[in-house]
Formats: structure tokens, C-alpha cells, sequence
């Protein structure tokens, strides 16, 4: 059998983009993202608010490549990008002060990747 990648259209042309932003910015942040977006969806990382308390400064900008769940607190004022957000990780990340956003829009804002950390 030959591997596909995902068959979701929305993650596809997410991917296509950010090898597009990698290359063009020279930033391998993004293309490592794209790998990682890249695997099956039964191994896509999903990651606690409290994983992300644990590992991030104040002020940083992190990316889940998968899913971000609302277990744990979150005292930190952090940018958060992410495919994809529960309802109460939502509410506890903008409770503390930060914000959250899909991974299209951080790479609008930070095109070069300067200072983002990936949480996988």
C-alpha cells in the first residue's frame, strides 16, 4: 500500500502552506510542522493546557500540530496556534491573558518562525 497523507482537505492545504512559508522564509520551524501534520491522525499530538504551562514562557508564541484539551491551568500570557481547540482550552488560555489562533494566522503574523515553539 502506498502512504496517501492525510485525506482532509483543509489539513492538506495547511501543509502546502507551510512548506510554502518554510521555503520561502527560510524558516524550518514551518516545515517541521508540516511533517508533523503530515502523520496519520491516529498519531496527531494532543496536547493539556498543562503541558503547555509546564514547557512555555510568558510571552511565547507555541504550535500544537493537533489538538489542544482544557485539563490543567494556565497562568502564563502565551500565543497559542493550533489545528485545533476544546471550548474550555479556549476559555482557560484567553482567562490567563493569551490567545489563540490557527496555524494559518501565526504564520501571517510571524512568517519566519522567530520564537515559536512546537509542543508535539
Amino acid at each position: 500500500m502506498r502512504r496517501t497523507g492525510p485525506t482532509n482537505i483543509v489539513v492538506r492545504k495547511l501543509i502546502r502552506s507551510l512548506r510554502k512559508a518554510a521555503r520561502e522564509n527560510e524558516a524550518p520551524v514551518w516545515s517541521y510542522v508540516a511533517e508533523l501534520l503530515g502523520k496519520p491522525s491516529r498519531k496527531r499530538v494532543v496536547v493539556n493546557i498543562s503541558r503547555i504551562e509546564r514547557h512555555a514562557s510568558e510571552g511565547d508564541s507555541v504550535v500544537v500540530p493537533g489538538k489542544v484539551l482544557g485539563a490543567g491551568e494556565l497562568s502564563k500570557k502565551v500565543t497559542v496556534a493550533a489545528l485545533s481547540f476544546s471550548e474550555t482550552a479556549i476559555q482557560k488560555i484567553k482567562d490567563a491573558g493569551g490567545r489563540a489562533l490557527t496555524i494559518e494566522d501565526l504564520i501571517l503574523e510571524n512568517p519566519k518562525g522567530k520564537g515559536v515553539r512546537v509542543i508535539a
